[in-house]
Parts: structure tokens; C-alpha cells; sequence
């Protein structure tokens, strides 16, 4: 395989929008009042350059808003100052329901989220009223206008809204004409579903589970007509009660967790190539839609919906990452990764350093390979000169200079990364797939000699579970073990080259499989 990074300084671009980095998730609002939550944040805020988080529980009985008769905005108010010093703004998500509101208590985590609808939609509407009231009154109009509120989550799936479609309609219908009645320039949006299926199990008011034999009867998952869930019929329902969708949202994970015909749940993991494809279907129905100028944004996304998935922490996964956004440039605004940091308790606490967490950051703070794939994503400029399979290059337009990207996802693992639960067997064997791959670098228009850096986030550099495995993989790690893997962890392989006098850089290099390395004109 041979991937070529080309172009000129000179040459003309097209503006790039980082929609990777415009939203990323976190687990629920009070683990953000942590300390080591919040230091993690603004770690990704700088080195990656996420702009919103997003999270659950913003109204959970732990967050403490309502407080006898009065409301009670201190930890809500405490939790959104700090978001805001740290340059990063909330992508509110308006849920769950607080205990005072829910028709059914405690039906999703361990902390007992109440993912049910309100007993009473006027004293919903009331408390989203009120607390949209107090942010704007708290942090001006012009700042809240930057938000995003998304009503509920994942509320096609029984755990998160015990109720049917059609009462999530009404819940959104509550939820709009609240957020308006505040400010009528407030940006309102969802159905906030996972994720997209291709079957009609989610046709009806509630799921029905006997559709799940679509999958589970198929030899390829990548025949079928995969659909983002309620989207249609959502936005032909706002249509219909003339409501306002500034904004579409879904989570497209490139996975299929259905039933197999005996009461257990089969894990499905379509193709490599689900998420461009997903995007692109996404993207045609909102264009034809009555909303033709909704914003979409994927505001979950990861290689599988398990915090317990030990993919996560390997190589595969920084891949995937770069492959899957490189690849759907201007299909959405925004595909969140879920979610920067390990300090996440959906199942409770990590059992271990390296457990297999959604987040970019182990609890103790240890970058792993997804980071780095956040942080090369983000070193790009802001204009595209080319792109070809395997590589990008683009341009900053304030500077002139160039930075590229290269990765290499084997041709011999043409799945998504699969899930590797509950050892750790599947991730391993996967980074021992594949050939190497060679990478053309022919950048023109330099400045004579100027500085080309080049990184390399590879199996032996920058991989820090092979770190950890170096040292024997200690469990639990000592203070001196985590400062040792957070340098590891930052070491990729790094070299500084030249431009010749007449501006060009030319090489030939060799790129391990499921290596990334950026190259950047300084």
C-alpha cells in the first residue's frame, strides 16, 4: 500500500471544518465536579481543541437542583464556571428525569438514572424553563446562545426512556417551546437515538425485538440499508406541529448489539467504513427534510458503545478514529468521541488502569493512543489541499503553513475494531495484523530549508498499554508507575528534516500498520 501526501503551499484550498473536535462526551454531570475530571479537560481542551462536552444526568437527584420548594443552581452553577474557565462550553443534554418527575425511578446505571418520562410535562417544561432562565441570567444572553440543548438521550432504547416514541415526541414538544420561550435564538435539537439499524425495529412505539433477526440471519452486514433511528419520523412530526429543530442528533456507532433469537444480546461490528457511510445517509435525509438547514451533530460516537471494551485502549483505535473522520469531511458538524476521560461510572469504577474505557485519558491522567489521534486531528489548518486514501494535507490559512496526516488501517482487518471483551485476546491479535505501508511526501512552495517536524504514533511508540506491559503490568499502578506511563504514553517517535533551497521536501517512508504520522511545516 503506498499513500501519498501531496501539494503545494501555493496551491488553492477549500475551508476544513474540524468537526472532530467541536463536541466530545463525558459520563454523567457530577463526576464534572471532580478535580481530576476537570484537570483532564482542559488537558483535551488544549491538546485537542474540544469546544463543547456533553454529558448525562444534568437533573439527577445528585446534582441537587431542586431543594425543598426552591431551586437549588449551586453544583449546576459550579460545574458550568468551571467548564467555561477552562474555554469549553456545554452541549446541554436536558435529562433525566429528578425523582420528583419520574414516572419510573432508577432504570439505567449504577448511580439509578430515572430514564423515564415526566409524570408531569408542565412541571418539566417548568424546570428546563427555569434553568435555561438562570443561565441566561448568569452568564448573558450572547454566551448561552452558543449552546446546544439536546432533549433526552438515547430515548429509542428502554433504559434510557421507558416510555414510547410517541410520549418523546410530546417530551420534545415540552422541552422545544421552553428553551424558545426563553429566547427564541436558543438552539434546540435531537432525537439524540442510537444508532442507526436496518430493520424496522424501531418502526413502531416501542422496540421489537423479534426485528433483530434481520442481523442476526445476515453473512454481510454491509448489504443491508442501515437507517439513523426515529430521525424520519421525528422531523416529519416538527413539521407537522410546526416546532423548531435548529439541530439533528443520533449516535452512529459502527456496531449492532441485537438480540440472537435467544434472550441474549449478540455484538455486532459492521465494516471499517460504516461511519462515512452512516454520515453520508444521515446528511441526505436532513438536506431533504423540512429542515434542510439543520445542523447534524453525532453527539456519541466511539468503535463500540462498551466502557468495558479493551479495543479502546490499543492502537486499532487512535486508527479508526483518523480514518473515520478523514473520511467524512463535511458530512456533519460535529461526531463526538465518547468520551475524553476514564473518570466514568455507568458501570461503576474502572476495575483497573487499563480496563477498556471510552476515554482518551486513563483515570490517572495517561494519554492512550486516541489522544494522540485527537491531538494530530486537531494540528491540521483550517484549509484542505488534498486528500487521498490514507492522507490529508492541509493549510493554515493565517500562517500559510502546511501540516499532513497519514494513517494506515490494514486492508486485512476490514471490520470496524471489534470489541475485545472481557480479555483483552481480540486487541492484541488485531495490532499484529497487516503489512507495512509507504508513505510519498511531496510538499512544494516551502520556504527555503524550512523545519518539517514528523510524529509517529506507532505499536512501539506512543502505545502505552505496551508500555504498561513492559513494566509487567502492574495493578494497581504505583505513583512512581503513573509518572513512568505518562512519559511513556507521550513518547512517539519524533525527527525534525528540512526543506531543500529550492522549497521542496520530498520522502519516502515507512509507515507500520496501524500507524498516524503528522507531518508539520514549522
Amino acid at each position: 500500500m503506498t499513500i501519498t501526501l501531496a501539494a503545494a503551499r501555493t496551491a488553492s484550498g477549500e475551508p476544513l471544518r474540524h468537526f472532530w473536535s467541536t463536541v466530545v462526551g463525558a459520563g454523567r454531570a457530577n463526576e464534572g465536579l471532580r478535580a481530576t475530571w476537570q484537570e483532564q479537560l482542559r488537558i483535551v481542551a488544549a491538546d485537542c481543541g474540544f469546544s463543547y462536552v456533553r454529558f448525562h444526568g444534568l437533573f439527577h437527584d445528585d446534582m441537587f437542583i431542586r431543594h425543598g420548594s426552591a431551586d437549588n443552581f449551586q453544583y449546576i452553577d459550579d460545574l458550568f464556571d468551571r467548564l467555561l474557565d477552562a474555554g469549553v462550553r456545554p452541549s446541554v443534554e436536558l435529562g433525566f428525569a429528578p425523582d420528583a418527575l419520574a414516572r419510573q425511578k432508577a432504570t439505567i446505571f449504577w448511580w439509578g438514572a430515572h430514564g423515564s418520562p415526566p409524570t408531569d410535562y408542565v412541571g418539566w417544561a417548568d424546570l428546563v424553563q427555569r434553568t435555561v432562565r438562570h443561565w441566561v441570567d448568569r452568564y448573558g444572553l450572547d454566551e448561552v446562545r452558543e449552546w446546544y440543548f439536546e432533549v433526552w438521550n438515547e430515548p429509542n432504547l428502554h433504559p434510557f426512556f421507558s416510555g414510547t416514541r410517541t410520549e418523546y415526541f410530546e417530551l420534545y414538544k415540552a422541552t422545544a417551546e421552553a428553551v424558545k420561550a426563553v429566547d427564541p435564538k436558543l438552539r434546540v435539537g435531537g432525537p439524540a437515538t442510537s444508532n442507526f439499524v436496518p430493520d424496522a425495529r424501531f418502526d413502531g412505539e416501542t422496540e421489537d425485538i423479534s426485528q433483530h433477526a434481520v442481523v442476526s440471519n445476515t453473512a454481510d452486514l454491509d448489504e443491508l440499508d442501515w437507517r439513523p433511528v426515529w430521525l424520519e419520523a421525528f422531523v416529519d412530526y416538527c413539521h407537522r406541529e410546526a416546532l423548531p429543530v435548529d439541530f439533528v442528533s443520533c449516535h452512529p456507532y459502527p456496531t449492532d448489539w441485537a438480540l440472537d433469537g435467544h434472550g441474549a444480546q449478540a455484538h455486532y461490528t459492521r465494516g471499517v467504513d460504516a461511519t462515512r457511510r452512516d454520515l453520508a445517509v444521515l446528511r441526505d435525509v436532513v438536506v431533504t427534510s423540512h429542515f434542510p438547514d439543520a445542523e447534524i451533530h453525532c453527539t456519541e460516537w466511539n468503535s463500540s458503545p462498551s466502557s468495558r471494551d479493551h479495543t479502546h485502549d490499543y492502537l486499532p483505535a487512535a486508527t479508526f478514529v483518523v480514518k473515520a473522520n478523514l473520511e467524512s469531511i463535511g458530512l456533519v458538524d460535529s461526531l463526538a468521541y465518547w468520551t475524553f476521560t476514564d473518570v466514568f461510572e455507568e458501570q461503576g469504577a474502572g476495575p483497573s488502569a487499563f480496563h477498556g474505557g471510552f476515554g482518551l485519558l486513563t483515570y490517572q491522567g495517561i494519554g492512550k493512543p486516541t489522544f494522540h489521534a485527537y491531538r494530530f486531528l486537531h494540528a491540521l489548518g483550517d484549509e484542505l489541499l488534498s486528500r487521498t486514501p490514507g492522507g490529508i494535507v492541509t493549510r493554515h490559512h493565517t500562517s500559510g503553513l502546511l501540516t499532513a496526516l497519514a494513517y494506515h488501517y490494514p486492508v486485512e482487518h476490514p471490520l470496524a475494531p471489534p470489541e475485545s471483551f472481557p480479555t483483552r485476546e481480540t486487541a492484541e491479535r488485531m495490532v499484529g495484523l497487516g503489512t507495512p505501508a509507504t508513505v510519498q511526501i511531496a510538499l512544494t512552495g516551502l520556504d527555503p530549508g524550512a523545519a518539517i517536524d514528523i510524529e509517529v504514533l506507532d505499536s512501539d511508540h506512543g502505545n502505552v498499554v505496551a508500555s504498561w506491559q513492559s513494566l509487567g503490568a502492574p495493578d494497581p499502578l504505583s505513583r512512581q508507575d503513573t509518572e513512568t506511563l505518562r512519559q511513556l504514553a507521550g513518547s512517539t517517535r519524533r525527527e525534525t528534516a528540512y526543506a531543500s533551497p529550492d522549497g521542496t521536501f520530498s520522502r519516502v517512508q515507512r509507515l507500520p500498520p496501524w500507524g498516524v504520522m503528522l507531518v508539520t511545516q514549522r
